[in-house]
């Protein structure tokens, strides 16, 4: 069964570029170690809800940007094993800038879900 892991970041406008930049080369990263798929969208229609909401979940601030995002995996096995292989990749450390990251990782979360349905790509 294929299997997604999806996730939802806050990114400064003014970091937008820096980290789409850092999302090619993760993604080039998961796809060469077996990804199916690696997609982040930026909010275009995004809305506060009276309840709940993207920019609540993320506790976004003025200024910030909310993204969308998700990697798809043949099954769960292939997930576990794929990012095992992204983690110990020595050039996700050399991407990342510890001291000055374009994104709050702090306020990010993510998980995974097994495919339940799926019409079309």
């Amino acid at each position: 069964m294929a299997y997604v892991d999806g996730f939802v970041v806050p990114v400064p406008k003014g970091k937008l570029d820096q980290y789409l930049a850092l999302a090619r080369q993760a993604g080039a990263v998961w796809m060469e170690h077996g990804a199916l798929s690696y997609v982040e969208a930026v909010e275009e229609d995004v809305k506060d809800g009276e309840l709940t909401s993207f920019p609540q979940a993320i506790k976004r601030q003025e200024g910030e940007l909310v993204i969308f995002a998700w990697i798809t995996f043949a099954s769960r096995q292939a997930r576990d094993s794929i990012n095992a292989k992204v983690m110990a990749d020595p050039r996700l450390a050399q991407m990342m800038d510890p001291s000055a990251p374009p994104f709050d990782g702090k306020r990010m979360f993510w998980g995974g879900f097994e495919v339940a349905v799926q019409l079309g790509q």
